[in-house]
């Protein structure tokens, strides 16, 4: 986790967070004062982490962290007043937002960042695995294809379709994906 956007309206909270972050080895830090700095800031930039202190000027700032939450892999944690903790707490933490209460206690502060590099890094290790996933069932599904076109055009059997493209793959030293690619452009015109 290497990047950290602060939202924050004081001067005082953002100097708290942007100290425990760089304990946290967290090395980019961008503060910005609102939730519209942060929405155009969001746009320009990616984040690992997003803490957010509430109230902010422009909204509560709650909002804001569900909406990142639900829309993106960030992870965010928002600091809202104790009086009204283990209600905004109720609501985002079903959505996956982590809460803390102000005044913010120091050991909880770390706790909480920890935690969240600790989600942070799970979350991207699932997420790489879902791209691969992703990537493996296009390549068998256009190595299929290919298959079938094999079948329909050279009338091969699906077992020697198959052995076709492997042997061109290992012959080749290219992926059975690429030999699949080939053939589909040979035969779809």
């Amino acid at each position: 986790m290497d990047r950290a956007l602060i939202v924050s309206c004081t001067e005082k909270s953002k100097n708290v967070f942007a100290d425990n972050l760089l304990a946290a080895s967290i090395t980019q830090i961008i503060a910005v004062q609102s939730c519209g700095d942060a929405r155009r800031t969001l746009l320009e930039r990616d984040f690992d982490l997003i803490v957010i202190d509430a109230p902010l000027r422009d909204e509560s700032g709650e909002k804001f962290a569900r909406h990142i939450v639900m829309n993106s892999t960030v992870q965010v944690i928002l600091a809202v007043s104790s009086e009204f903790f283990d209600a905004i707490s109720a609501i985002c933490e079903n959505d996956g937002v982590l809460t803390i209460a102000k005044p913010v206690n120091q050991a909880v502060l770390w706790a909480t960042i920890k935690l969240a590099i600790a989600a942070q890094n799970r979350l991207r290790r699932m997420h790489n695995e879902n791209s691969q996933l992703k990537q493996k069932i296009e390549d068998i599904r256009i190595i299929d294809r290919a298959k079938c076109l094999l079948i329909s055009h050279l009338s091969l059997s699906e077992k020697d379709a198959h052995k076709f493209i492997e042997k061109q793959s290992m012959d080749m030293r290219v992926s059975k994906r690429e030999i699949a690619e080939d053939i589909l452009k040979t035969y779809i015109t």
